[in-house]
This record gives C-alpha cells, structure tokens and sequence, in this order.
C-alpha cells in the first residue's frame, strides 16, 4: 500500500506527500515542490526563492559540456528586415524601424542528446539572436506555441522524466517510455501540449517548414513608457508540412542528418529558408475577458480572436563557418531583451530568466561566454565586469567601479547609464495581481488544463486527429506502468470521448472514469490555424524529387521533368542501382529522402528491379508514405511488385501532370495502406 497521497492545489496542479520529506540539499524540508515563490498569485518569481534557484541550479550544471535540452541543433546566419514599422508599440529600434538586423538561428531538438537523430517524435527548438544596434535581443522559442507544464520549478521534473531513464540509459530521444507518460499523467496541466506533441507538429519534413513561437506572453512598451502585451510567430513562407510517422522512423534509418543536411544544402544552393515575423497584440483590458489566462505557458490565443499581424521577414543566407565555434557554442538568454521588449509575469518565463545565463556560464566555462563571437553583440558594449576566467580583451585604466570621480584627475571614468536605456515597466497590477503576499501558489484560471487541448484536436482534419490517436497508442504501447495507461485514458476522456475510446481500442484497454477536472472545460470555436492540412502550400519549391533511371529510360523524359520540378523551385536527384550511373545509388537512397519519385525505366529494368529489394521499398514506401510517384507503362512489372495501387498521386510521366501532383500529399490512401 502506497504511502504517498495526493491533494490538488489551486491551479489543479498535483501535490504529493507522505513517505521521507523532500528536501533541499542541505537538509531544509520543502513544503511545495510544485509552485515558485511570487509577489502575489500573478506576480514575477522572487529571488529569495532559494528552493526553485537551487532546484534550477542543480539542473543547469547536470551536463558537462552537453546542452541538458536542445543538445542536438542546426544553426545558420542571415538578416531579419522590419518591413511593418511598429513605433507605436515598442521604442526597440529593430521593430520601430525599418531595415536589416543581422541574426543567428538555432533549431534544435528537445529529448536527444548531440549525437541523436534529427526526425524523432520531438519538439524543436526555434531561437533567434538578434545583434541590434541596441544590443542583443534573444527570441527563445520552440516550433509549438505552449508548453508542458506552467511553473519553472516543475522543469527538472519534466525533463528527467523525458530523457533516457535513469537506470537503464535509454530509450534516446523518445518520450514514449514509463517515466514520461508516468509525470504528465500526474501533470494534467501538459495535456494541451500533449496534443501538440502526438500530432504531425513533432514529426516535421524539415527545419525549413516549421513555425516558431516565443510561447509567453511579453511586453512591448512604446517612448511614452505605454505597455501592450504581444505573442511572437515566426510563420514560414515555404508553409508547414510533416512527414508520416513510419516515414520518420525510416528516415531516421536513412540519415540520421536528415534535417542537418536539408538546411545546409539549402542555404548552400541559394535557396535560402525565409519566415515573416508576426505578432499577436492585446491589452489588459482584452485579456480580463479571456476563458484562459495569458500568464499561462500552457495557453495559445487563437488567431480567429487577434490575427496574426506581419512585421518583418528573416532570410538565412549564410552557412556557419565552424560548427563548434558557432552552433555549438552560441549561447541564447531570454534575459537578453532591448529597450522597448520587456517580460510577463508567467511563472515558466520568470524561471527561465535565471536558469538561462546559470546553465551557459556552466557549458561554456566562463563568465565571459559573451565574447565568444557568436555570442558578442556587434553594437558597442561597455561596462565595470572586466575580469573573470578567459577575459579577452584588455580593458585600461583603473576605472572598474561607479559611482567614481576620476574623471576629475583627468582619468577615463568608464560608462554610466544612460536616460534611453532599458527600463522595466513597474506596473505589476494591470492583469490584476495584488502583490501583498509571498505565495505559493496558482493563479485561478491556471486550472483549466483540458479546453485548449479539446480546442487543438478538434481543430484538425480527421486525417490529422487520426495521426494523433496512432501516435498516442504507439507511444502507450511502450508504457510498462498499467495504472499510468488508465490514468491518461482519463485525461483523454475530457478531452474527447472519440479520442479516448480509439487509444483504448488500439491498447485493448478498458476505459476508466473520466479524470476530474480543475475547472470544467468549455468547447472554444475551432481554429483552421492549428491545422496543418487546413492551410497546406501545394508547392515543390523547396522539395526534392528522386528520379529512378535505368538502362532502357528515356533521357528526353528525365530531362523533361527535371526542367518542370525546377521551375517550380524544386529540385532533382537521379538515382540507379550502380552509382555511376546517377548521382545516387539506390540502395543508399531510398525514397524517404524525397518528396516525390519518377520511375524513367525500360521493361527490362523493371523486370529486373522488381526482384531488387531496395527497388521494390522505394516505390513501395513512397505509395505508403502518401507521395506522387511518375511512372509510364514500362515500369508496370516494378509497380505491381511494389503494390502500387491507381489513384490521383500516380501519374504518368507526363511533366505537367507529375508537378502537379507532387506538389502534395495523397491523405486518402492512408485508409488502403495503412
């Protein structure tokens, strides 16, 4: 009999006690475990939280010189160009102003280690570092707009709970296993995310088509010092598209660099990525009248309430010249804000603005990780903090303090501030907080956890909320934890009775009683813009087509369609069984790698190759995986090997028809393969 029992805090949030008392580790009893300290239930986290600094302490320095999270990342240079000048709402001059900002970008996964695959089931990483004239600004954000928990003092327990298991060392980069599903069960505040995280979201085609997200809600304050609350969305131009699941396995199989690869070769051809910067902005007043509470990391503002407002685009136009000297060692802080950019009170936010800087200075071995070039702004920058382990300039004279007089004996005084420097707007009450206590403790709106997850799954297609279910059957089937099931076919119940009767179905589960919620969840107007497939680019600009060659194709045939892929921005590789005879061979590239196939066979050769395993899974797999694939009357005896069925996604070789139709993914095959 379990001594420990659980009780539900204000936030509907789980505390846990009974058996030996948590503590700090220097012996002092914790009593909340679940809630930082703050100047009142919507205030900003407090410093003398020592429990929550210890906690996030410990953490940042778990990894020595890995990233903890996000160790696996991509990184490319280019500009962001303000396009909309927004004065009105934020004195920071790369938003105030129109013209070019030079910036790093930083995708990542979450779960994997550096040497881990690029096409897990994960979140991924989206940080810009903006080197403005008025210093750096750093957008932290990931290509999913919520997060899994709500309080900064639950990460550690999010993140040892999602990477390998602790007595085993596996599974690498997957979060289908016992202790995952073990915490957000218990956490029903991350089931919004859940959805997210189940759904084609995770799984993208490439870096290039994913959107970006800051999640938390900022400030932007205007000259006058008058504050607006924003949402950031970095929206790509190429669109979204994912892989299907049993594509992503393989494609793992195939190139472990798969997303690695996919942008280099990008930018190194000249086709560089691009997103537009948009913004989502609204005021206290806007906010009061929302079902949700904008503080809440777990919340999204539909874009049907505040359309996304565009301000600018960003170009990645430059390959790094040093993967360690640039990607790996870039070092991105929420902290770094410019005058006119300033923070909410979201309890995940103000956790990060200490944890950021703690963990950098521990992977990168110095104070003085700002001078790494990557890291160093490129505006002018002056202070007193002029020593430190591996201080790379030479700073003069005896000035390293102020207030100080030298300037009156004829010395270099060194800085001082400066009336147009960041200032952060002090007023604390405008979403209602009263700070007249230290508490620990939830807002009242937090303890919604299931609206916005029924809002996502119901804003999808069917294709899209099928996906879903399958993958949260799969990753259940990895789950030892019989009670762990139960317990999250609880939460699904809530969310949708469809939903959690097809998980059921799928593990040969009884169904449970329905988990009981917080705060009873309401049904939100659904939103086409958390679909995928709702707002699908039919294009190929940016895709790769695989062109199967043999000895008795047609030359004038492949030349034909290479012409018509790349006047549609696409691009072609020609793959043979024998190497030199194409630019690649095809036991080595299977159609994964591609978004589109062309057989330009003889008969004979697809005689031969339908007895070819390699030949046989590439067309098969790009039938099952839902893609175009061109084929004339000679490749029929490799088709039928390979039980290629006739539909709309099968075309002849004819260019027009072919483009046309590899442009997309064919979602009503799914039903007949899968």
């Amino acid at each position: 009999m379990s001594s420990i029992s659980e009780t539900r805090g204000n936030g509907g949030e789980t505390h846990q006690t009974g058996g030996e008392a948590l503590t700090t580790n220097h012996g002092v009893p914790i009593s909340d475990n679940q809630n930082s300290l703050k100047a009142g239930a919507r205030g900003p986290t407090l410093l003398e939280d020592f429990v929550l600094r210890e906690k996030i302490f410990h953490f940042d320095h778990e990894r020595i010189p890995e990233r903890i999270v996000h160790a696996r990342g991509s990184g490319a240079h280019g500009y962001f160009e303000c396009t909309d000048p927004i004065p009105e709402l934020t004195r920071a001059g790369v938003l105030a102003n129109p013209g070019k900002t030079p910036v790093f970008v930083r995708f990542s996964t979450v779960a994997g280690g550096a040497g881990s695959v690029d096409t897990p089931r994960d979140v991924r990483g989206f940080a810009v570092k903006f080197y403005t004239q008025e210093g750096n600004w750093d957008l932290v954000g990931n290509n999913i707009p919520v997060f899994f928990i709500q309080d900064a003092i639950k990460f550690p327990d999010l993140i040892h709970s999602v990477k390998m298991e602790a007595d085993k060392g596996y599974p690498q980069a997957a979060s289908a296993h016992d202790t995952f599903w073990d915490f957000v069960s218990l956490m029903p505040e991350s089931m919004h995310m859940i959805m997210w995280a189940m759904s084609d979201r995770a799984i993208p085609r490439s870096l290039r088509m994913i959107e970006g997200f800051g999640v938390h809600t900022f400030r932007l304050v205007n000259a006058q010092g008058k504050s607006t609350f924003v949402k950031f969305h970095w929206k790509p131009k190429l669109g979204l598209q994912s892989q299907v699941w049993n594509e992503a396995v393989k494609t793992a199989g195939a190139n472990q660099d798969y997303h690695r690869q996919d942008l280099w070769e990008a930018i190194d051809s000249g086709d560089f990525p691009e997103w537009e910067l948009g913004i989502q902005t609204f005021d206290a007043e806007w906010a009061a009248k929302q079902p949700y509470d904008v503080l809440d990391a777990t919340k999204l503002i539909p874009e049907e309430d505040i359309p996304v407002r565009i301000v600018g685009r960003m170009v990645l136009d430059r390959n790094p010249d040093n993967f360690f000297a640039e990607t790996e060692q870039v070092a991105f802080l929420p902290t770094n804000v410019v005058p006119g950019i300033d923070f909410s009170d979201d309890p995940l936010l103000q956790g990060r603005l200490f944890s950021y800087m703690d963990t950098q200075k521990s992977r990168l071995g110095t104070t003085n990780f700002h001078q790494i070039p990557v890291n160093a702004p490129k505006c002018p920058m002056h202070n007193f903090q002029r020593d430190g382990m591996m201080q790379m300039a030479v700073p003069k004279g005896r000035a390293n303090y102020e207030p100080n007089s030298l300037d009156q004996a004829g010395e270099e005084p060194g800085p001082r501030a400066t009336d147009q420097g960041f200032a952060t707007y002090k007023d604390m009450t405008d979403l209602g907080n009263h700070p007249d206590e230290k508490l620990r403790v939830r807002a009242d709106l937090f303890g919604d956890h299931y609206s916005q997850a029924r809002l996502f799954y119901r804003s999808q297609t069917e294709v899209e909320q099928t996906h879903i279910a399958d993958a949260i059957t799969f990753e259940l089937s990895k789950v030892g934890l019989g009670h762990v099931i139960q317990r999250v076919l609880g939460h699904l119940r809530v969310i949708d009775e469809d939903l959690a009767e097809t998980v059921a179905e799928g593990l040969a589960e009884d169904l449970p009683d329905a988990a009981t919620p917080m705060r009873e969840p309401i049904d939100m107007a659904p939103s086409d813009a958390l679909s995928i497939m709702k707002q699908a680019k039919h294009s190929l600009k940016g895709r790769k087509v695989g062109i199967l060659i043999g000895d008795g194709g047609d030359q004038a045939k492949v030349d034909a369609l290479r012409d018509a892929v790349e006047a549609q921005g696409g691009s072609v590789m020609l793959i043979a069984k024998e190497r030199g005879k194409a630019e690649a061979q095809l036991a080595g590239s299977p159609s994964v790698l591609f978004d589109a196939v062309a057989l330009v066979i003889g008969a004979d050769d697809a005689a031969k190759l339908a007895k070819f395993k390699p030949a046989v899974d590439f067309v098969s797999d790009a039938f099952a995986h839902l893609k175009a694939i061109g084929a004339d009357d000679a490749s029929a005896k490799l088709l039928a090997a390979a039980g290629v069925q006739p539909d709309k996604g099968v075309t002849k070789l004819d260019p027009a028809a072919f483009v046309e139709a590899a442009a997309q993914r064919f979602y009503d095959r799914e039903a007949k393969v899968w």
